[in-house]
């Protein structure tokens, strides 16, 4: 609901609330400088006060109730009563129908309603953004969401515009107010939050893309909410690390009812206060508040939101809260709060008070007060009648979305191999990459490059005098002198930083190319990829998406690559529902591959081997801006008629040079370079293995578990009829890489060993 700001200006100045205002501080960003700074009127300095040593959480006091004079119009405060009592009372209607076994799990908003109402009082819906958390019913009650939307969620209904019956409620999510999907981890929006308004920020710097993102407004918030366990997560403080950096227009609202479950908050946080941990940041804009207050949440608020439109920097508001039920309706908070805690949260639940602080203040008697109950208990009732009426997703729904349903990259759109024409000279996989890199940021200004190293240099002013760096591969080289440090820039040194930031960028249409330095430290960022990236598209409904691309340097054989610089654990991700997951062998498969991934509408994993960078034998010339090799496709590197191998990456090549060994024996060897992982091409693999009858499976993961074992597993379901042979395996020990090189020989498989299975193959 948008509300009048002459409403808004409140003349209450609350005297508990601590401010500050950061300095303006411009950040080093290698890149044209954001939009100027407005200065707001000053605010009262937060007190510096000797921190605290970690005891014991004191008793909440309540505040004391807002004098007569101090409140806003009493339209807007009857309308503030009203959505914290309808939040309230949905989520007791769904303690209800789970008590009922109606529905199948529930978490509550309560306590939290007088920051989030006003919250949704100041922010606009449909053209703010909004990454909530859990507790944030009454937010999204205010921004537009109706109870029956809320109570279609909590009965699994296809209609419920949340997931469409995918996720448990209040895993919010709206397309229509900018409501982005949320998920069950904590502290993962954060950075895409700071995505999403990063989107913006860029957009500012480059005007052509203000029409290609969704909804972009000149003085947008970002929302992004969370619990007080939640500032314990690591990716939080990423997030408010990168806001300050670039000064983006993020509210953070840190909702603290002093418990992560049963973990109270002195034991989450140093001293028991985030907000005194984060008082250094600069640009940004701290305001404490009692959040069950909605008067005083109103203030904090309207003023955290102004200086976020003013393009000051990022907002964060510490709100105390409190939880008078229990963490879930899977947890008994009476087994770690005792009796006398409880009973202190009881005296401040912001609805009681504020009912009857409208009755003290003359704004509205008993009788109209107990009408506006009856009216939203009705209302209430016949939502819930509603939504257990509402049919279920039919089980065919099961697999729908998991990729987009509208741009498919296996299709004949995407496969312009046969009529491909080269030219000049050859260049190497690295090469290749950074020209279709090039080309594809020349015909798509929505495409942004990041990641740890990939530009030139940060501090555009030496470029002039200094050659660049490129990625530490230099497949990144040039492309921010010629595209700019808008568009091309480096991320700080941490992975889950980058993913995440892409997939709010992904969100709002950008289209994030992002490098991870080396496979060997991709693991920080797994929690974005797994939890979010790919599980995006599908448990919203189709509602949003995020078509990221990964680049990812990975594999050994580089005489000194050792633990952390070869590793090859493709399976770990090729399991994952909605993540491409591509791997090319040489110069011009990767060119191609890359195009179709760029092009396409998911996210992809697109794997580059380090060793097969620069080698001679897999150069190839340019093949133009328009070549694309679908997903799915595999490649005949050599035909044979005795021996099939099923390969990819930098078995290819030693697969060749054994086939081409055992042929002096006598031995007629078929390879086939799969390319795509997922997807994988059966339909070659079907073809080869009734061809030769006789299969063998290479690459350069562990031989446990790999992904070897998923292709044998179908080809024995499948084409056992076919087989003469059992199917074999070539693939690296189960062990780790080493340093030194002898040792890590041993460990990679190696041509000999290829040859050595086709030989025990073909004597079976």
């Amino acid at each position: 609901m948008k509300t009048d700001t002459k409403v808004l200006k409140l003349v209450r100045k609350t005297e508990s609330s601590s401010t500050t205002e950061a300095p303006e501080q411009e950040a080093e960003m290698g890149m044209a400088p954001g939009p100027t700074s407005v200065p707001l009127a000053p605010e009262p300095e937060i007190e510096q006060r000797p921190r605290p040593a970690p005891m014991p959480a004191p008793k909440p006091v309540p505040s004391p109730a807002p004098r007569a004079g101090d409140l806003p119009d009493h339209k807007l405060l009857l309308e503030m009563y009203r959505t914290m009592y309808l939040s309230r009372r949905v989520d007791d209607k769904e303690i209800q129908l789970k008590g009922q076994n109606r529905i199948f799990f529930q978490i509550s908003g309560a306590g939290h309603e007088a920051i989030l109402v006003a919250a949704g009082m100041v922010l606009k819906p449909s053209y703010d953004w909004f990454y909530p958390y859990y507790r944030d019913r009454a937010l999204c009650l205010q921004l537009g969401m109706t109870p029956l939307e809320m109570l279609l969620s909590a009965v699994g209904a296809e209609a419920d515009p949340n997931s469409h019956g995918r996720q448990m409620p209040s895993h919010w999510g709206h397309s229509k107010l900018n409501i982005v999907s949320q998920s069950s981890p904590t502290g993962t929006q954060c950075l895409q939050a700071v995505g999403c308004a990063e989107a913006s920020y860029r957009a500012q710097l480059v005007p052509e893309l203000q029409k290609r993102i969704g909804s972009f407004q000149k003085d947008e918030v970002t929302y992004v909410s969370l619990g007080d366990g939640t500032s314990s997560e690591g990716e939080f403080w990423e997030a408010l690390n990168t806001a300050c950096n670039f000064k983006l227009p993020v509210l953070f609202l840190l909702e603290d009812n002093g418990y992560a479950i049963s973990v109270p908050v002195e034991v989450q946080t140093a001293g028991g206060d985030v907000s005194k941990l984060i008082e250094s940041f600069p640009s940004l804009y701290l305001q404490r508040c009692d959040g069950t207050d909605p008067i005083e949440s109103l203030e904090v608020m309207r003023r955290a939101v102004d200086y976020c439109r003013r393009r000051q920097g990022p907002a964060f508001v510490h709100a105390k809260v409190i939880r008078p039920y229990s963490h879930s309706l899977s947890d008994d908070e009476k087994l770690y709060r005792s009796d006398e805690e409880r009973a202190s949260d009881a005296e401040r639940d912001p609805v009681k008070r504020f009912g009857a602080l409208l009755i003290d203040e003359g704004v509205i008697d008993q009788a109209g007060l107990q009408k506006i109950k009856d009216e939203i208990d009705r209302e209430v009732n016949e939502a819930a009648d509603a939504a257990l009426a509402s049919p279920q997703p039919a089980k065919e729904t099961a697999t729908q979305f998991v990729f987009s349903p509208d741009v498919d990259p296996c299709s004949k759109e995407f496969d312009t191999e046969d009529r491909v024409q080269l030219s000049g000279n050859a260049g190497t996989m690295v090469d290749l990459i950074n020209r279709c890199l090039d080309t594809e940021m020349a015909r798509d200004p929505r495409i942004v490059v990041f990641g740890e190293d990939v530009a030139d240099c940060s501090r555009e002013e030496y470029l002039e005098t200094v050659k660049g760096k490129g990625g530490v591969f230099k497949v990144t080289a040039n492309l921010q002198r010629k595209y700019g440090g808008a568009r091309v820039f480096n991320s700080p040194l941490a992975e889950a930083n980058i993913v995440g930031r892409a997939i709010g960028m992904a969100t709002r249409g950008l289209k994030p190319v992002v490098e991870i330095q080396f496979f060997d430290y991709i693991w920080p960022a797994m929690h974005q990829i797994r939890n979010e990236l790919a599980v995006m598209r599908w448990r919203s409904g189709n509602d949003w998406k995020s078509p990221v691309v990964m680049r990812v340097p990975v594999g050994g054989y580089l005489k000194g690559g050792a633990v952390y610089h070869s590793q090859s654990g493709v399976s770990t991700f090729t399991q994952i529902p909605g993540l491409r997951v591509i791997y090319p062998s040489n110069a011009l498969d990767a060119n191609g591959l890359l195009r179709t991934a760029i092009r396409c509408d998911d996210p992809v994993l697109f794997l580059e081997h380090k060793h097969l960078y620069r080698q001679a034998y897999n150069k190839s010339q340019y093949p133009g801006e328009d070549f694309m090799i679908p997903f799915g496709k595999a490649k005949k590197v050599r035909e044979g008629t005795d021996i099939s191998i099923i390969t990819y990456g930098a078995l290819v090549q030693r697969s060749l040079v054994a086939a081409k060994q055992m042929e002096q024996e006598g031995v007629s060897v078929e390879i086939i370079d799969l390319r795509s992982l997922v997807p994988f091409d059966w339909k070659a693999i079907e073809e080869t293995v009734k061809k030769t009858n006789r299969v063998i499976v290479a690459h350069e993961d562990s031989l446990s578990f790999g992904y070897a074992a998923e292709i044998v597993a179908r080809i024995t379901d499948e084409l056992f009829e076919y087989l003469d042979a059992p199917v074999k395996r070539v693939c690296a020990l189960d062990t780790f890489v080493a340093y030194a090189p002898l040792v890590e020989d041993a460990i990679l498989p190696q041509s000999s060993d290829v040859a050595k299975a086709i030989a025990e193959l073909k004597s079976y």
